[in-house]
């Protein structure tokens, strides 16, 4: 049985949100209106979740003895991970002494790196993935590209949003691709993955949920990324019958061996009905954005109630929908969204602003939101009230 009680009593119910952007705070609003106490941490002040939270500690979290100092400071009933630049190692030892960590400690540690769970689903799951080879160092990364061949892509084990990633498209790319990927790694330099290119007609995110009631799938969504990073994402990707099964077959056996409870984005590519495993974060996912206009939970309500051992009941889908991230380059403190009364003026239009502190070089700030009668109706929408934004990026104050 669930039980919520007073806010900051002992019948009180906390989580500690370890990463408080975009994202998190979402799932502080989810969680606070199950009248969760909400402690925010980053590693830089006025992160989005922090101006909501009831309380915020700024630390570097692959720091695993201040992650630990926070931790017993707090006393969290829920330790909630929403980034993958974490102290895993410290993760794994505050679950065993009996703190909860969302989905689990051990999904946290497979998957803040894309070593450990491309190993997971390719060789102990028997899931087929895109070829790859592992290097710690130079000579092992030519190696790795000689043996995948080229074109191949390169990415640092541990990063998000693209960074660090790139393409070998010839012999003359090898020694700039290790330096973006040496450069881009979230705990800097070090080991890398070489990919072979996969041919694929369509990627897809495929939201599913692990409950107190069992395993849930929402509608897959369709996106495009630029540079790793996402841009545009819709709601439903039309794919078969027999994909579409596949891919919730692959996902429940993939989430089902990381375990917890908590929603995940599993990544795939597609060719036909051809399923081929990417990637799988276990927290909610950037391209799953649209769900705050698609969904009756979006995937952040859904998050926040499997992770409070809640039931999840059938998922209603309002139609097919769209997003586009709000990308806006410059180095300040200072920017202002102008005429947003045409950008919110058509019928089933939707606009979130994320309030970062600041943009260097540049940043994803805020995602429009549209549903319509189509996927490819939907998009135009949001694509028209995007082409009506205007961002001034101002002199830093």
């Amino acid at each position: 049985m669930s039980n919520i009680g007073s806010l900051k009593t002992s019948k009180g119910v906390k989580a500690l949100l370890l990463g408080s952007g975009e994202l998190g705070k979402e799932v502080a609003i989810e969680l606070q209106r199950f009248g969760v106490e909400v402690v925010a941490c980053d590693k830089y002040p006025d992160a989005p979740a922090m101006q909501i939270a009831h309380r915020s500690h700024v630390f570097n979290m692959l720091d695993g003895n201040k992650l630990r100092e926070i931790v017993e400071l707090e006393k969290p009933d829920h330790i909630i991970p929403e980034i993958e630049a974490i102290a895993t190692p410290t993760l794994l030892e505050l679950e065993k002494e009996g703190f909860h960590i969302t989905p689990t400690a051990n999904a946290a540690w497979l998957t803040m790196n894309r070593e450990g769970i491309r190993r997971l689903a390719h060789e102990q799951l028997g899931v087929k993935t895109s070829n790859y080879r592992f290097a710690s160092n130079y000579d092992e990364f030519k190696e790795a590209v000689n043996e995948i061949g080229i074109p191949c892509v390169v990415k640092p084990i541990m990063s998000s949003s693209g960074h660090g990633q790139s393409v070998i498209k010839t012999s003359d790319d090898i020694d700039n691709s290790w330096r973006i990927a040496q450069e881009g790694g979230r705990a800097g330099a070090g080991r890398v993955i070489v990919e072979g290119f996969v041919d694929f007609d369509y990627e897809i995110t495929l939201l599913t949920v692990r409950a107190v009631n069992g395993t849930k799938f929402c509608e897959p969504i369709g996106h495009i990324q630029i540079n790793g990073d996402y841009r545009y994402s819709w709601q439903p990707q039309q794919m078969t019958a027999e994909a579409k099964a596949e891919a919730q077959r692959i996902a429940e056996k993939v989430t089902s061996a990381l375990g917890g409870y908590g929603i995940f984005g599993v990544e795939f590519f597609v060719k036909g009905n051809e399923v081929i495993f990417s990637e799988v974060s276990p927290r909610p996912h950037d391209t799953g954005m649209v769900t705050m206009i698609s969904q009756d939970l979006s995937e952040f309500a859904l998050h926040a109630r499997a992770v409070l051992g809640l039931p999840i009941p059938d998922i209603r889908f309002y139609g097919p929908s769209a997003s586009r991230a709000v990308v806006v380059e410059g180095n300040t403190n200072v920017i202002e969204f102008q005429n947003l009364e045409e950008v919110l003026a058509e019928p089933g239009t939707q606009m979130r602003i994320f309030g970062k502190p600041e943009i260097i070089d540049h940043r994803r700030m805020g995602v429009i939101l549209a549903i319509d009668t189509t996927v490819e109706t939907a998009k135009e929408k949001a694509s028209r009230a995007y082409d009506k934004l205007k961002v001034a990026v101002l002199p830093k104050e």
